[in-house]
């Protein structure tokens, strides 16, 4: 019977780990820059402003 590798086991759920927070911090970083477009538009720069 084969010896299970743990250590390939482990480095897998790192890697999921890793993969899914970097899903997650996309989302957010995507609904901030949503959120950011919708307000910017708001703020147009005045001819008086120069």
């Amino acid at each position: 019977m084969a010896k299970p590798n743990y250590s390939y086991e482990k480095r897998q759920r790192e890697i999921a780990k890793k993969k899914q927070q970097e899903e997650k911090d996309a989302r957010k970083r995507e609904a901030r820059e949503a959120a950011q477009a919708t307000t910017d538009p708001a703020k147009k720069p005045s001819p008086d402003d120069r």
